[in-house]
């Protein structure tokens, strides 16, 4: 390095006690700076670094929020996709929704089953809905009420097109009931997937819950595409499973030709 040349502060490296007391050439203390001062010639000054705060992706059901409710074919929505939940009454079919969405009160929860009386749409955004059905298997209605139901939940699963996929539940400590089997028998051959949720799998021992899971498996395999987990809304366990089930449903449906 030539003498007398100017030197680029990036050139220069300080001890960081010396730094903050460095005066000018020639004052009282300069001698003593001048024999710390340490020339690096190939040393470059790092800049400030960015902090780069990573942002977990938005769940697909935290955004769920109830857009209508229809209880006649004809008022059910013109565009969208949709995924419908349905299952036995009282197999806690609302808690699994409130679960998914970690909204308390979203879907209605009662102690007297059979209160989801009509078709609840729930809008996921980007016209997707998550569509709540009326249960079945409760018998303490009217005559007229039931049949009316058996009429709307069958009409709509067997003509709806906006239909991609069925997420089917039942409770784990009772799964696969005969209108469980029938909703399979009667669902399944329109080539649309089914997901079953057993839920309040928090009720079962660990080892009740491999053997429930184990054999639910081992009795769907007859039917052709469909799946199951556990489900716990108490314990808030199995809702990324289903999440990411549902989600791929979307992603798939979205991206055939119309």
């Amino acid at each position: 390095m030539t003498m007398g040349a100017a030197i680029s502060p990036s050139l220069l490296c300080f001890d960081k006690c010396i730094a903050k007391t460095l005066r000018p050439m020639g004052s009282p203390s300069s001698q003593s700076l001048d024999s710390n001062l340490i020339f690096y010639p190939n040393l470059q000054v790092p800049q400030k670094a960015h902090t780069i705060t990573r942002i977990a992706p938005m769940s697909l059901f935290s955004q769920l929020r109830f857009h209508t409710t229809v209880n006649e074919l004809h008022m059910l929505p013109q565009n969208g996709l949709e995924v419908a939940f349905v299952g036995r009454s009282n197999a806690g079919k609302s808690s699994a929704i409130n679960t998914l969405a970690n909204h308390t009160r979203l879907a209605f929860v009662s102690k007297t089953p059979g209160r989801t009386q009509h078709i609840n749409y729930f809008d996921l955004g980007g016209e997707r809905f998550l569509v709540d059905l009326p249960g079945y298997g409760y018998a303490q209605v009217p005559e007229a009420i039931r049949a009316h139901w058996q009429q709307l939940l069958g009409n709509y699963l067997a003509t709806r097109p906006n239909l991609i996929g069925l997420v089917l539940i039942m409770d784990s400590r009772h799964p696969l009931k005969p209108l469980d089997v029938n909703m399979l028998d009667w669902f399944l051959p329109t080539g649309k997937p089914v997901h079953v949720l057993l839920t309040k799998s928090d009720k079962l021992t660990r080892q009740e819950q491999t053997k429930t899971l184990t054999q639910v498996r081992q009795s769907l395999e007859k039917w052709p595409n469909c799946s199951v987990q556990l489900f716990s809304s108490l314990k808030k366990q199995g809702t990324e499973e289903a999440e990411k089930m549902v989600g791929d449903w979307f992603n798939q449906a979205s991206q055939r030709p119309n």
